[in-house]
């Protein structure tokens, strides 16, 4: 599976952060990066749970 942001939606709240710091990150700017695409068996709750936790609903598994 992969994360897909849906860029002009993200607001930079940094709950998705929160939920998986393995796999994301807000950089100094306040702009998320995904440090990881491809979600891997071992990580797929956590990207699961900051698609569920983004309050704009600019994260998607696909």
């Amino acid at each position: 599976m992969k994360i897909v942001v849906d860029w002009p939606r993200c607001e930079g709240h940094g709950l998705c952060e929160e939920a998986a710091p393995q796999l994301m990150h807000l950089d100094d700017e306040g702009e998320l990066v995904v440090d990881v695409e491809d979600v891997d068996a071992a990580n797929l709750e956590a990207a699961k749970a900051a698609v569920r936790v983004c309050p704009v609903a600019a994260l998607r598994l696909a």
